[in-house]
């Protein structure tokens, strides 16, 4: 019986270990944010929500720009439950729709007279097409949120300082862009295996760090700053397209290695609000620091190339 016993004790004490380490660093900035406006896109459920409700609860005025309604709604009584804030707002947003990209940013200039941080964090992991006939994870996770930042970022520089966060992925390590498929197929890759799918979706993390990239040059000299993240694995509902036979056999070890969202939240939390990082723009973070990436990830050319491709994508240039 002992000997069960100290086993059980062990297996315990290597799971609370583990749940500790997974859990990772925490924002620890104190900053209140009365009087400041956030988007965060993408916030009806998972981390995008969790981030509302802390933003929410320092006091900022928090748009949760959602593509349903019936969700996007449900959420917003959730975050003002949670935070204890009545100052929450849904606006639709689908990213998948060029046009309803325009006409958010139409109505939030015109009724909204701040904007302090954008939190792009809507992201989609599944095959399929976009409103203008983009791939979805490509049009999704880079093209709706690099339109979106194009159109506001005139009233960010007005309210500055004021910040960008592109939350991204480590799987952005595992990308590469090729532009000849992409002007083949408007996606950065084809197929429908797990291969196939997982890299496309690496590839559109990949774009969202160099998007950051270059952003943050040609934000050289406002008061705007820009940063991406991984925020670590979460068990979240991106993955709610995925294959339901897969997925029901990947939960019991993905939930064994998976942060909380609460705990997920903590990097975009601090990209958002930490002081002192404004010298650290288009940088990198994983776990509340600042992390070194793959020369391909900070490549000036094919940043550059990815955002002409872009403009041209949204009908800017």
């Amino acid at each position: 019986m002992s000997a069960f016993i100290l086993v059980v004790g062990l297996v315990v004490a290597a799971y609370v270990l583990l749940r500790k380490f997974v859990a990772g660093a925490r924002c620890t900035s104190r900053a209140k944010l009365h009087g400041k406006t956030v988007i965060v896109t993408g916030s009806n459920t998972g981390i995008g929500r969790e981030t509302a409700v802390d933003l929410a609860r320092r006091g900022a005025r928090v748009i949760l720009a959602c593509r349903s309604k019936i969700r996007g709604e449900a959420a917003s009584a959730i975050v003002k439950r949670d935070s204890r804030s009545s100052n929450v707002v849904f606006m639709q947003l689908d990213l998948a729709s060029l046009k309803s990209v325009r006409s958010f940013a139409e109505t939030f200039l015109r009724t909204e007279k701040n904007l302090d941080i954008l939190v792009n964090n809507a992201g989609v992991y599944m095959q399929g097409r976009t409103e203008d006939g983009l791939g979805m994870m490509f049009g999704v996770n880079h093209i709706g949120h690099f339109l979106l930042t194009h159109l506001l970022l005139d009233r960010l520089k007005e309210c500055g300082p004021s910040r960008i966060v592109n939350v991204s992925s480590v799987a952005h390590q595992f990308g590469s862009l090729d532009f000849n498929l992409l002007s083949a197929h408007k996606e950065f890759g084809t197929g429908n295996s797990v291969i196939d799918v997982t890299k496309i979706y690496s590839n559109s993390k990949l774009c969202n760090v160099l998007f950051t990239h270059e952003l943050a040059k040609r934000l050289q000299g406002t008061k705007v700053t820009c940063y991406s993240l991984h925020p670590g694995v979460i068990s979240t509902e991106l993955t709610r397209y995925q294959n339901p036979l897969l997925r029901k056999l990947l939960k019991p070890i993905s939930a064994l290695f998976s942060k909380d969202v609460e705990a997920g939240a903590q990097t975009t939390l601090h990209c958002a609000l930490q002081e002192g990082i404004e010298g650290l723009s288009g940088q990198y973070f994983s776990n509340c620091s600042v992390k070194k990436v793959h020369p391909k990830a900070r490549d000036d050319a094919v940043a550059k190339k990815l955002w002409e491709v872009s403009e041209k994508l949204c009908s800017l240039s």
